[in-house]
C-alpha cells in the first residue's frame, strides 16, 4: 500500500511538473529547386485496416517527391506478434496489414525499408526468429524491387544504405535485447561487440553524408517505455489490457506502472538489458555523432536533443488512434501523442529540414512542428506565443 501510494503521488507530481511546449515559428518550406532528397520516418504502423489513415496521408504527402524518397518503417510492422505461420487462422489478416504498408510505398513510387521491432519478433516470444524471416520474405515478395527488410535473415545489422545526402544505418535493437533464437550464422556481426564495431565503422565512414541511425527502440523517451505514466494509468490499470475497462483500482492500480518504471520489462528504458543495449549504441556512435537517431516503439511523436546523436526522433504513431502518453523532458523540443510521422528533407546545399506531420481520421496530414536540424539556421521564437504558433505551414 505504501509503495502504491508513493507511485500515485509520483504520477501526480510528474503530471503537475510536465512543461508545455516551447513555442517556435515554423521554418520556411523548401522553395522550388531546393529539394534534393526526402527520408520519411514512420513506426508502429502494423494496425488493422481501419487504422490506415496515416498510411494514406503519407502516400499523398510524398507524391511530388516520390522518385527521391525513402520511407523507413521503424518496426512493429504487424501487431501483436508479427507474421504467423501460413497455417494459422489469422495469417491472411496479418499479411494484409504488412502488404498495406508495402503498397503505400509502391503506390507512391518511392523506395522503402522495413526495420523489425519487438512485436515483429513474436512479441519477443519463442517463434520470433521464424516470424521475422517470414516477414522479410513477404516484404520482398510484395515490394516489387522497391522495398527491403533490413537487417535481413534475423541478423542484427547494421546495414547501410546511402541515398543522396543521407547515410541510413539500419539496426535491429530487438536482436540485442533478445534471449531466444536469433540470426547468427551468416550474419556479418553475430555478437554484441561485433555489432558495436560495425556500427561505429558505419557512422564514421559516412563521409560528407548526414547519418541517420534507424532502429526500433529509442535511446531516450518521455513516454511509457521511458517510465512516464498518467494519473489515470494508476487509477484505471485494466485499460492496459482493454481500453474500455474503466474500472477504478486506486493504490492497487499503481502496481503496474511502478513495475514498468522499475525495470520489469527489457522493452523499457529502466531495465538493465535495455540500459546495456543503449550504452553499446551510444559508445559506438558518439565518436562522430550522427545527425539523427530515429526510433519508434513509443506511440507518439517526440523531437529531443541528444548527446551521442545530435537529435533523437521518436516516430511511433503510424497506427491511427493508437497514441500513447508523452511528457516533456529536458531537451524535448516537441512532443505529442497524435498519430503521424516525420520527414527529413535535404536541400541541394546539404541542409536538412525536419517536419512533424500529424494525421486526422480522414487521412489528412498537417505540419505541427518544423526545425532545421543542421547548423547555421537558427530557430526563431514566436513573437507572441500561442497554441497555433507552430502549427501552421
Amino acid at each position: 500500500m505504501r509503495h502504491g501510494a508513493r507511485g500515485l503521488i509520483l504520477a501526480v507530481s510528474v503530471a503537475a511538473c510536465a512543461r508545455g511546449p516551447a513555442e517556435f515559428s515554423p521554418v520556411p518550406v523548401l522553395g522550388e529547386g531546393e529539394h534534393a532528397y526526402t527520408v520519411v520516418l514512420i513506426g508502429d504502423a502494423g494496425g488493422p485496416v481501419s487504422a490506415d489513415a496515416v498510411l494514406r496521408a503519407l502516400k499523398d504527402d510524398v507524391e511530388d517527391v516520390n522518385d527521391s524518397t525513402t520511407i523507413v518503417f521503424l518496426g512493429d510492422n504487424i501487431y501483436p506478434r508479427g507474421l504467423p505461420a501460413p497455417e494459422m487462422p489469422d495469417y491472411e489478416e496479418k499479411l494484409e496489414r504488412l502488404e498495406r504498408q508495402v503498397k503505400a510505398v509502391t503506390d507512391a513510387e518511392a523506395r522503402g525499408i522495413f526495420v523489425p521491432g519487438n512485436h515483429d519478433w513474436d512479441r519477443s516470444g519463442p517463434d520470433g526468429f521464424n516470424a521475422i524471416r517470414r516477414q522479410a520474405e513477404a516484404v520482398q515478395k510484395a515490394g516489387d524491387g522497391r522495398v527491403e527488410f533490413l537487417p535481413p535473415n534475423g541478423c542484427p545489422g547494421p546495414e547501410v544504405r546511402d541515398v543522396s545526402h543521407f547515410r541510413l544505418v539500419l539496426l535491429d535493437t530487438e536482436w540485442l535485447l533478445r534471449d531466444g533464437p536469433k540470426g547468427r550464422e551468416g550474419c556479418a556481426a553475430s555478437t554484441d561487440s561485433a555489432v558495436a564495431a560495425q556500427l561505429q565503422a558505419a557512422v564514421e565512414g559516412a563521409g560528407d553524408r548526414h547519418v541517420v541511425v534507424a532502429a526500433h527502440h529509442p535511446l531516450r523517451s518521455g513516454g511509457e517505455h521511458g517510465g512516464y505514466f498518467r494519473v489515470r494509468d494508476h487509477l484505471f490499470p485494466l485499460r492496459a489490457v482493454k481500453s474500455w475497462l474503466w474500472f477504478p483500482l486506486p493504490v492497487i492500480g499503481s502496481t503496474y506502472p511502478i513495475a514498468r518504471s522499475s525495470g520489469a520489462s527489457p522493452q523499457d528504458i529502466s531495465h538493465s538489458r535495455n540500459r546495456t543495449m543503449r550504452l553499446l549504441i551510444e559508445r559506438a556512435i558518439r565518436g562522430r555523432r550522427p545527425l539523427v537517431y530515429a526510433a519508434g516503439h513509443e506511440h507518439n511523436l517526440q523531437v529531443l536533443t541528444g548527446t551521442a546523436s545530435r537529435w533523437l526522433l521518436v516516430s511511433g504513431s503510424g497506427y491511427y488512434g493508437h497514441g500513447g502518453y508523452v511528457t516533456w523532458l529536458d531537451g524535448t523540443r516537441y512532443a505529442t501523442s497524435a498519430s503521424g510521422y516525420m520527414r527529413l528533407d535535404a536541400t541541394r546545399d546539404g541542409r536538412v529540414r525536419l517536419s512533424v506531420l500529424s494525421v486526422n481520421y480522414e487521412g489528412q496530414s498537417r505540419e505541427t512542428f518544423s526545425l532545421w536540424l543542421t547548423e547555421g539556421v537558427p530557430d526563431v521564437p514566436c513573437a507572441e506565443p500561442s497554441e497555433d504558433c507552430n502549427r501552421r505551414r
